[in-house]
């Protein structure tokens, strides 16, 4: 690993350029179903026109800049521009709203924000209130985008490309220098910013295209946010690691999705449970198994009754992964040139070692369930730390292991299997019940779409044992119907004592569920006092 602390990403994405100029790199379709391309040197001399403007706005090296755009080459050409100044890009939600965005950009100590005209009304809101911010850069102002003039105070990138110099100069990057600091989502307190340096970047980029085997033929499809590590590291990266090819799409649509797939010639992807349920609920279609795709990067489980129709239906394995933006996503993945076990989430990958251990730190058996530590080297295989936290980074990571909170076990044969958050880990009467067993067995009743299973307050058992539910369309339901049939399935000490019934659950950019938001809600409906963790 010593060989990636010595490059950064501007030396990568240079190295690419000369290897495969006239070959495409990116191919948009936006939200109208406009498709434009570019080609590695056409990308590159983009993005040097970016980074020059960039510096005359004063933004030099370890500045930090928000960039809060829409999936669109633009993202790549900001991020890629600040990555070959120095610079660290703070990639942000477009769907957070004001309070979020103004504690991001005042947190990070960001001097500019590269945006598009959607989102310059919240901006105008709150950046009177960030003074550090000098700067607001306009990407994105085609005709088909609001009008980018109401917004006299902002530079409009496109209004300076023609004259801008497509030549960067030299600037001295260390491989374990910032390269972006990513907010995630908070639990009890405001989200933490954790610190990815250029080293993190090209780690992902070499174990991503070595392990999924990814060659310059490659047509990596990407729906997922590129505000998110899924995005970045285990799209972004690898594709361009190995000079492949980059599909992006705007936004993603279930009901476009296999067309695109088709008309893009896409060979790989990355979805989540929530986009490969959302394609599984379009109607059948003659031409689904006829595709190009060879494999699908896959997080967060799904029933087996949906992976195997998945599988059937489109002729592609799902590949199950494992992994957070602190361990530079994909830490955990099922070895495409050996035994891929269904909703299992793999071995760990090269570069870093894996134990799952107990309450005491020691480690656990396989087939018990534990937290999840991996071993490895800040700013190189795992996260630097975090950004203005010393605290929450040495509580984190411990003699060179980073503490997960996530529960898994290891079978007889060595492969990982997710159970659920630690805290998602509901202590009842001295039993600890993993939610995701409990959400399983709902899952599987006919009238069920959708269901969280969360621990709430209980003053004899410590916690107990609620369900939220989304019914089928169509369907209605009775609490006592849902405990029955967990009843029969189930120990009792796992039987649900809740059961709400819910039209819509709050969920991350990537389809999480908001189990914090669930939970307080819930404390507060039924009047109980907050469960002590």
């Amino acid at each position: 690993m010593d060989c990636i602390g010595t490059k950064n990403l501007r030396m990568v994405i240079e190295l690419k350029v000369e290897q495969f100029a006239d070959k495409p790199f990116i191919v948009f379709e936006d939200r109208l179903g406009n498709v434009i391309e570019y080609t590695y040197r056409q990308m590159d001399e983009m993005v040097n026109k970016y980074a020059n403007i960039l510096l005359a706005k004063g933004v030099s090296k370890n500045d930090k800049v928000v960039v809060h755009l829409s999936n669109s080459p633009e993202y790549l050409f900001s991020w890629f521009a600040l990555a070959k100044i120095g610079a660290v890009m703070i990639p942000t939600n477009i769907f957070s709203g004001a309070f979020e965005m103004e504690y991001y950009v005042d947190f990070s100590e960001s001097v500019a924000v590269i945006t598009e005209p959607n989102y310059m009304d919240m901006f105008t809101g709150i950046l009177p209130k960030c003074p550090r911010v000098k700067h607001v850069l306009l990407a994105r102002t085609a005709p088909i985008y609001p009008n980018s003039k109401l917004y006299p105070k902002a530079t409009v990138i496109a209004d300076l490309l023609k004259d801008i110099s497509a030549a960067v100069p030299p600037v001295a990057i260390d491989g374990e220098d910032d390269l972006m600091m990513l907010f995630t989502s908070g639990t009890t307190a405001r989200p933490k910013a954790v610190q990815l340096t250029h080293a993190n970047a090209l780690f992902a980029g070499m174990f991503g295209a070595q392990w999924w085997k990814v060659v310059p033929e490659d047509r990596h499809f990407i729906v997922l946010p590129l505000f998110h590590v899924n995005g970045q590291f285990i799209s972004v990266m690898p594709t361009l690691t190995a000079g492949a090819t980059l599909i992006m799409a705007e936004q993603f649509s279930a009901s476009k999705y296999m067309g695109q797939v088709r008309r893009h010639r896409a060979t790989t992807t990355s979805l989540v449970a929530a986009t490969v349920n959302m394609i599984l609920a379009q109607p059948p279609a003659e031409l689904d198994g006829k595709n190009s795709f060879r494999l699908v990067m896959y997080a967060i489980a799904i029933p087996d009754e949906k992976w195997d129709e998945f599988e059937s239906r489109f002729k592609v394995r799902l590949c199950d992964l494992w992994g957070m933006t602190e361990t530079l996503a994909a830490t955990t993945m099922n070895p495409v040139d050996g035994v891929m076990k269904k909703n299992c989430i793999g071995i760990p990958r090269i570069g870093n070692d894996i134990k799952v251990i107990d309450e005491n730190g020691k480690e656990v058996p396989s087939g018990t369930i534990g937290e999840i530590v991996v071993n490895g080297v800040p700013g190189r295989t795992i996260m630097k730390g975090y950004f203005k936290n010393p605290e929450a980074t040495k509580e984190t990571i411990r003699d060179g292991w980073l503490y997960t909170g996530d529960n898994a076990y290891m079978d007889e044969d060595g492969y990982f299997h997710f159970v659920d958050r630690k805290k998602d880990m509901i202590k009842r009467g001295g039993e600890n019940v993993a939610a995701i067993e409990v959400e399983f067995v709902i899952s599987i009743h006919p009238k069920v779409k959708e269901v969280s299973v969360i621990g709430v307050p209980d003053p004899v058992r410590d916690e107990a044992i609620m369900a939220m539910i989304i019914l089928q369309e169509g369907q209605t339901c009775e609490p006592k119907e849902i405990i029955d049939w967990c009843a029969d399935k189930l120990a009792k000490f796992k039987v649900p004592s809740f059961v709400e019934f819910r039209a819509e659950f709050p969920k991350t950019s990537i389809g999480k569920v908001q189990k914090n938001i669930l939970r307080k809600e819930a404390v507060a409906k039924l009047g109980l006092a907050p469960a002590k963790k």
